[in-house]
């Protein structure tokens, strides 16, 4: 596929093939598990967001790094002032550090780290020398970070523990019984920068012309015009709405007899083909199951603790802005 097109009328680069969700789970759960790229764009973002936060902020805590007895079992890298230096610290401030050292070779990297938590140390060593731990905000925020390391713990143990391959798999099955897929259409277009070429085009094809032939000679679409104009498959809500309405009013074999207009130029369209999208197989969308799956349960666990859970909230001061 050519720039004119796919990266311009399409709204979306890639063709509306399934795909699995990032891992800032869990996803919206009142969700369809089988939805497409293009659906992910639409989920509602609260649920999502929350934990997607709660979990980054957790993640983050690699950077809070101090110096805990090393475990009989764990490799010592380094020593600051007698304070072992374990492997799995400096496991988690590599991982902390991945964007940054991705060019890097392995034992650049994992001197980096260290260098990072050597001065982590020392910083955090000499603030608690200080007293900088003492005060009432640092707590505040120390339990705050206390409380999202046992959110992610709880989700760990709790939700991501509890389900297993034949859930993901049954629920799989059950989605793809009730899927209703939606009709993608293939086709080829010609374009042009006016309005007199294309119905130029328009009559080379009522006399006989070659679609194919003409798209690679004329169009102005590089990427498809080799191809013959030929766009591919694509579902609704792929291409600019000019485009998809004139491309889904044509019967299979017709082109558009009047210009097309877009805001990349003119086009004539012709349809190849329409067909309902496939269902993705289980190995190709099981990661995206598997968050849906995470996601409700999650919404389920969280629902049946504040069952019994008095929660009272003072309106009044909740909208008043201190």
């Amino acid at each position: 596929m050519g720039p004119m097109v796919v990266n311009a009328a399409k709204l979306d680069q890639s063709p509306a093939e399934f795909t699995a969700l990032p891992q800032s789970w869990p996803m919206n759960p009142t969700a369809h598990a089988l939805i497409s790229k293009k659906d992910l764009m639409m989920l509602k973002p609260s649920r999502l967001a929350v934990m997607a936060a709660i979990l980054s902020a957790s993640a983050a805590l690699g950077l809070f790094t101090f110096a805990p007895a090393a475990m009989a079992d764990e490799k010592v890298i380094a020593k600051i002032d007698g304070q072992p230096v374990t492997e799995q610290e400096l496991a988690i401030v590599i991982a902390s550090m991945a964007q940054q050292t991705a060019q890097l070779p392995e034992p650049a990297k994992r001197r980096a780290a260290l260098d990072r938590l050597i001065d982590m140390r020392i910083l955090s060593n000499r603030a608690a020398k200080d007293g900088l731990d003492q005060s009432a905000e640092f707590k505040r925020r120390l339990d705050s970070i206390r409380q999202q390391l046992l959110i992610n713990e709880f989700v760990r143990v709790k939700v991501e523990g509890m389900v297993t391959d034949e859930m993901v798999k049954a629920r799989y099955d059950k989605d793809a019984a009730n899927f209703n897929a939606p009709e993608e259409i293939r086709a080829r277009h010609i374009l042009v920068k006016t309005k007199d070429e294309a119905v130029a085009i328009i009559a080379d094809l009522a006399k006989g012309g070659d679609f194919a032939k003409i798209a690679t000679e004329k169009s102005q679409d590089p990427g498809s015009a080799k191809e013959g104009g030929d766009l591919g498959y694509f579902a609704s809500g792929e291409m600019v709405q000019p485009f998809e309405d004139a491309a889904s009013k044509l019967k299979v074999g017709d082109y558009t007899k009047e210009p097309v207009e877009t805001q990349f130029g003119f086009h004539v369209i012709k349809l190849e083909d329409k067909r309902k999208q496939k269902i993705p197989g289980f190995e190709d969308v099981k990661d995206q199951i598997r968050q849906a799956v995470l996601g409700e349960r999650f919404t389920t666990a969280l629902a049946d603790l504040k069952k019994d859970i008095k929660i009272e909230i003072d309106e009044q001061a909740l909208a008043t802005k201190p």
